[in-house]
C-alpha cells in the first residue's frame, strides 16, 4: 500500500503568522527521504493554507507523484492545470469548515462543470480522482463522468474508532451524535468498515483505482490497510502533529512503516 503524506498543516502553521516559516517545500524532501510514495496538497479556494507559490514550487521539485486536492472552481483548475502536477483530487469545499467533512454530493454539484472539468485536465495527461463517500452510488456517479481514481472518505470510520477507542468523548471536541453505548459503537464501527470494503469491491469492478483518507492516524489506520483492494492512502494531520515531538522525518517513517 503506498502513502500519499498531506503537507497542508505546515502551511497552517505557517499562515498562523503570515510569515515564510515553516516552509511547506522543506517536508517535501523529509517526506521523500522518510518513504513516502506520493505528496498531497490542497489547494483551497481562500487559501486558508496552501498557494499557488506553494504549488509550483512543489511539483517543480518533488520527483515523487503530487496530489492537488481542489475544487471545481474553474479559476482553480485553470492554475493547476498550468502547473500540471499528477493528479488532481475534486473535494467538496466549503468556506465555513474546519476541513474536508465528506465526499462529492453527485445530487447536489453540477455534473457538466465536473465534467467538464475532468476531460479538461485529462487532456493534458493530469490524473483525475473523486474524493467520494464508500457508497456504491458514489462509485458508480465517479465512474460515470471519467476519472482514474476514486478515494474513499473514511471520516465516519475514523470518528467513531475515536468514540470507542480514546478519550474523545470526555473532551470539549466529543461527537455529540456518536455519544452512545459502546456495545453500538463497536456495531457502528464494523459497519463502517464493511461500508468502505463494499465500496472498494465495485470500484474494483469498475476498473477504477482506489485510494483512502480523512482522519487516518497510528491508532486506526491498520484496519483500513487490511482492506487490500486500497492502493494508496492520504494521511497528513496526525503526522504533522506526531512531528511536533519525535520530529517530521521520524513521523513519516512510522506511518510508513504502518501502512507497508
Amino acid at each position: 500500500m503506498l502513502l500519499g503524506v498531506n503537507i497542508d498543516h505546515i502551511a497552517v502553521l505557517r499562515e498562523a503568522r503570515k510569515i515564510n516559516d515553516p516552509d511547506p517545500l522543506d517536508a517535501l524532501f523529509l517526506a521523500i527521504k522518510a518513504g513516502a510514495d506520493q505528496i498531497t496538497i490542497h489547494l483551497r479556494e481562500d487559501r486558508r493554507h496552501i498557494n499557488e507559490y506553494d504549488v509550483e514550487r512543489i511539483i517543480k521539485h518533488s520527483n515523487i507523484p503530487v496530489n492537488v486536492e481542489c475544487s471545481v472552481d474553474p479559476d482553480i483548475i485553470e492554475i493547476i492545470a498550468e502547473l500540471k502536477p499528477h493528479r488532481v483530487t475534486f473535494v467538496p469545499e466549503k468556506r465555513e469548515e474546519v476541513t474536508t467533512e465528506g465526499g462529492l454530493n453527485f445530487n447536489d454539484i453540477n455534473y457538466a462543470n465536473l465534467d467538464k472539468a475532468v476531460h479538461f485536465l485529462k487532456a493534458r495527461e493530469i490524473e483525475t480522482s473523486f474524493f467520494i463517500d464508500p457508497t456504491k452510488e458514489a462509485v458508480r456517479s465517479a465512474k460515470g463522468i471519467g476519472v482514474e481514481w476514486i478515494e474513499l472518505h473514511t471520516g465516519t470510520y475514523t470518528n467513531i474508532f475515536a468514540m470507542l477507542n480514546s478519550n474523545l468523548s470526555y473532551t470539549p471536541h466529543s461527537i455529540k451524535e456518536l455519544e452512545v453505548e459502546r456495545s453500538r459503537l463497536k456495531k457502528m464501527l464494523a459497519k463502517s468498515l464493511n461500508s468502505l470494503e463494499e465500496a472498494a469491491n465495485s470500484a474494483e469492478e469498475y476498473g477504477l483505482k482506489i485510494a483512502a483518507g480523512h482522519g487516518l492516524n497510528y491508532q486506526n489506520v491498520s484496519e483500513i490497510c487490511k482492506i487490500e483492494l486500497i492502493e494508496e492512502l492520504n494521511i497528513g494531520q496526525s503526522i504533522i502533529a506526531r512531528s511536533i515531538f519525535s520530529g517530521f522525518e521520524d513521523a513519516v517513517k512510522e506511518m510508513v512503516k504502518l501502512v507497508k
